[in-house]
């Protein structure tokens, strides 16, 4: 079964050093914007570009690697679980300007009735003025003086979502790949600045032969 795992484009090389060790006949080919590597055992990997970008180079890590290295020069990360909130703007792989928030937002509740429905209600309300919060900083930060020109997202798909409703964000292009973080803190909004820049890649290793 197929794994994903992020590789930082200065261990790509390496990396791929690694999946040819103890494999013969590993071939390199770009297909679709995609470097792909098949193994003679039937192992393979699909490797993709940060910031959705296709690659049209030659067939070879260290180029790869190279088109993956610099990240854009103004662009953004968005983070959103409910009751939680991570937004930077960057300038290459530095944070210029970021906020970290966190707002209560209850969890689901067993009553029933009319309890639950005044429950629901108000859990509602507190995950509308968290996304409206957030939403207000992502304004500040990322389409003010400093704008970015696209936008990496993870935590929630359905808060993410809400928070980029607003339509002072409408002009953000959103770009993969898509973050799966735990609640935002400072310490995963770096990491997610990490994993925004790292190359994306699918791998299968094939089983071993048995004797």
């Amino acid at each position: 079964m197929a794994r994903h795992v992020l590789v930082p484009a200065a261990r790509w090389s390496r990396w791929v050093d690694g999946f040819c060790s103890g494999r013969s006949g590993v071939a390199l080919r770009v297909e679709d914007g995609v470097l792909r590597g098949t193994a003679s055992d039937g192992s393979w990997f699909r490797a993709r570009l940060p910031f959705d970008r296709r690659y049209d180079g030659v067939p070879d890590a260290v180029a790869f690697a190279a088109a993956a290295a610099p990240p854009p020069p103004a662009w953004g990360v968005l983070l959103v679980r409910k009751g939680g909130f991570a937004v930077a703007r960057l300038a290459g792989a530095g944070i210029e300007a970021s906020k970290v928030g966190q707002r209560h937002v209850q969890g689901r509740t067993k009553a029933g009735g009319q309890s639950q429905q005044r429950f629901a209600r108000r859990r509602d309300n507190q995950a509308r003025e968290a996304y409206e919060a957030a939403a207000g900083h992502a304004v500040r930060i990322l389409t003010g003086e400093g704008r970015v020109d696209v936008l990496v997202t993870g935590g929630d798909h359905a808060a993410v979502e809400a928070v980029l409703a607003d339509p002072r964000l409408a002009p953000l292009t959103v770009v993969g790949p898509w973050l799966a973080v735990p609640d935002p803190r400072r310490s995963v909004l770096e990491q997610a600045v990490a994993d925004a820049c790292a190359i994306a890649v699918e791998v299968e290793n094939a089983p071993p032969l048995r004797g």
